[in-house]
């Protein structure tokens, strides 16, 4: 009888001990591979920035938050995600203009509902997207480890020539990421389509299978497995 009253009073030390970590945001996002810590995390930047509007930190991440959401939500939620985003980076961008997350989660956001929602969304966001990212490169060009140009390098590649893209600034803008940082899988991928776009194959199959041999970051992790299961795909698709 005894024992079993230890063995419960042990468990529920335990469980408050472990409590305030299910209820950390940071915590929680960290194991955003599985979507319903990423929601939960969310639901409680949420909260924060309802108790203090003027909680940037929580605003900032509530964009980052809901990128990743908008794309590992199904389908017919993907657009609210977004949406949610870009609100949430221009919260941010208002709290703190002279900091570049807002900007930059405003902008990823944007960029994100343009290419899911097809040509109408990318002319409607793309002068936007390309001014917040161009403010983050002026402030901080290692933000987030080259993270402006790996997007303006997406951006000029999938915007019509006839309306500012260009597959040459596309190169420019990924390799200039990459000296950020060299085993970034998402610049290596992205510099790979590009490649792909201009035909020069062989040198995109070496960009992915860069991919596939970057080690895993241990902040990015979730997002390096990603683009190397889209690298495999894509370089099988090439055979």
């Amino acid at each position: 009888m005894f024992g079993s009253l230890a063995i419960l009073l042990l468990t529920f030390v335990v469980s408050g001990l472990q409590q305030p970590t299910t209820g950390d945001p940071d915590h929680l996002y960290a194991d955003r591979a599985n979507l319903a810590s990423a929601q939960r995390a969310a639901a409680l930047w949420e909260e924060r920035l309802a108790r203090d509007p003027k909680d940037f930190e929580a605003a900032s991440k509530l964009g980052e938050a809901y990128y990743w959401l908008g794309g590992h939500v199904p389908a017919n939620a993907q657009r609210a995600q977004y949406e949610r985003g870009i609100d949430s980076g221009r919260r941010a961008v208002m709290l703190n203009p002279g900091r570049p997350e807002g900007h930059f989660w405003m902008a990823a956001n944007m960029g994100a509902l343009a290419e899911s929602f097809g040509l109408r969304q990318g002319l409607k966001y793309r002068g936007a997207i390309k001014d917040a990212l161009e403010t983050v490169l002026k402030m901080d060009p290692a933000f987030l480890q080259g993270s402006a140009d790996r997007a303006l390098g997406r951006w000029y590649l999938k915007v019509p020539g006839l309306f500012g893209g260009s597959k040459q600034k596309s190169l420019e803008h990924l390799q200039r990421s990459l000296t950020h940082n060299p085993n970034s899988t998402a610049s290596r991928y992205f510099l790979a389509e590009t490649l792909i776009e201009i035909n020069r194959r062989a040198e995109a199959r070496a960009e992915l299978q860069k991919v596939l041999d970057a080690p895993l970051s241990p902040e990015w992790a979730p997002e390096d497995r990603e683009f190397k299961e889209k690298a495999r795909a894509l370089l099988e698709k090439m055979k």
